[in-house]
């Protein structure tokens, strides 16, 4: 990863004034070859800052009901399950963005079981019934998912949710995280992050 930086050097007897005087304000691209954010691989850039995964609340949005569990979670934590008195998931504002998690497959898939694991404690071993599939939040791609107490002891447990939800809408809201990933350049770790909207 590489991050651009700018200076003003004015010439011999030159005093700059107006926007070129003080601090200069830079925002500069990132350059980054993760090869997993296109195809075929290639670098890219990006600006340095968060970005909103927006998913929609309205009639006809392919996202709707994945949207709507987001938005309880945010909204009303407490009739989420697992229960946790003290539930307030990450991922609704800049302060506490998710993180992108690809390189550890271990951990999606200890992500994805610990949920599935979770829903069948909570709603049943028959949940599937009907083309119902368990959907979690915070997503099993990223570092702030189900099993995140267990590799960063000092996160507060059962801060998650589990919904039975349509196997169609649940596809349509992972597609549409995939491409905003992949899109936005959004890079594994510490390094990037980006937030939830719910329109």
């Amino acid at each position: 990863m590489f991050e651009a930086s700018a200076t003003i050097t004015p010439p011999p007897g030159y005093t700059p004034g107006g926007e070129l005087s003080g601090t200069l304000f830079f925002l500069p691209p990132r350059w980054d070859k993760a090869k997993y954010l296109s195809k075929p691989a290639q670098g890219g850039a990006a600006f340095t800052y968060l970005v909103p995964l927006v998913y929609s609340t309205k009639a006809g949005a392919p996202e709707r009901a994945v949207a709507q569990h987001i938005k309880n979670a945010f909204t009303k934590p407490g009739t989420t399950k697992p229960v946790n008195a003290n539930k307030k998931v990450p991922g609704s504002t800049v302060q506490t963005p998710l993180r992108q998690l690809y390189h550890d497959n271990a951990r999606r898939k200890k992500n994805r079981s610990t949920a599935v694991s979770t829903f069948k404690k909570v709603f049943g071993d028959d949940y599937a019934q009907g083309g119902k599939e368990c959907d979690e939040y915070p997503f099993a791609t990223t570092y702030e998912g189900c099993t995140q107490t267990t590799y960063e002891p000092s996160a507060p447990k059962n801060n998650f949710s589990v919904l039975p939800l349509a196997k169609k809408d649940n596809g349509n809201a992972g597609n549409l995280l995939g491409q905003f990933m992949t899109l936005n350049r959004i890079l594994d770790g510490d390094d990037d992050g980006f937030y939830v909207t719910i329109t």
